[in-house]
């Protein structure tokens, strides 16, 4: 099989990319993308395990499924182009940002400087239609998403788990939560964020426990001048 995942997340999730689930899901999606306007690029589909190698990753903040809006999703979860409207999810994030550490929001959502530090943004669905929120759940993207996550809970380095929302909270059951560290609250959409995740200080806490841990801390303070990359 041709490698498409270039650092060592190939291994682990190859294995995966044979099986009839995926298979299956592979022809799912090139009838979608021939026939349908689909986000994010196909190109840019496994961006998140691209820009975060698993050996890498100290912290995973789980999304749901990529932005469903033109020029916005780039294959990680909450995160834009440049030069794109801030949506309002991650207005929030911002805020609770400002309101935890003390870091202005920036003025694009372009969040590579975290995924280059290990932080690992994944949806759990990883492709979506235009204008179709949750179209492709339940097509075998959740199997191959839900095998990652326990495969890095299993890892002997222990990661940071952040869980916004009951979507992200249903994966409690795949972490070890004896070995790993995990961090939970509500979603930041505003339908939600007044419920649980305005005060729950997600950043600083990452940060205690990567401390904890001996590692590095997460530097959450985005430049405010970027440049696409692929």
């Amino acid at each position: 099989m041709k490698r498409f995942i270039d650092n060592d997340w190939w291994p682990i999730l190859e294995p995966e990319f044979q099986k009839p689930y995926y298979q299956k899901l592979r022809q799912f999606l090139v009838n979608e993308y021939r026939n349908q306007t689909i986000y994010p690029a196909m190109q840019r589909i496994f961006q998140a395990f691209e820009w975060t190698p698993f050996s890498d990753t100290k912290v995973v903040i789980l999304g749901q499924d990529p932005y469903h809006g033109p020029h916005q999703a780039i294959g990680l979860s909450f995160a834009v182009e440049p030069n794109v409207t801030l949506p309002p999810s991650l207005r929030n994030i911002y805020k609770e940002l400002d309101n935890d550490l003390g870091i202005k929001p920036v003025h694009h959502g372009y969040l590579k400087h975290w995924a280059d530090q290990g932080v690992l943004l994944l949806n759990s669905v990883l492709t979506v239609r235009d204008g179709q929120a949750y179209s492709h759940q339940g097509h075998g993207w959740e199997q191959l998403t839900d095998y990652a996550i326990a495969k890095l809970s299993e890892r002997p380095e222990p990661v940071v788990f952040i869980l916004w929302g009951r979507s992200a909270r249903n994966k409690l059951k795949l972490i070890d939560q004896e070995t790993n560290v995990v961090i939970q609250s509500a979603h930041p959409s505003p339908l939600s964020a007044n419920r649980g995740f305005f005060g729950s200080r997600p950043f600083s806490k990452t940060n205690a426990a990567l401390t904890a841990m001996g590692e590095t801390p997460i530097d959450w303070q985005l430049p405010e001048h970027v440049t696409m990359t692929n």
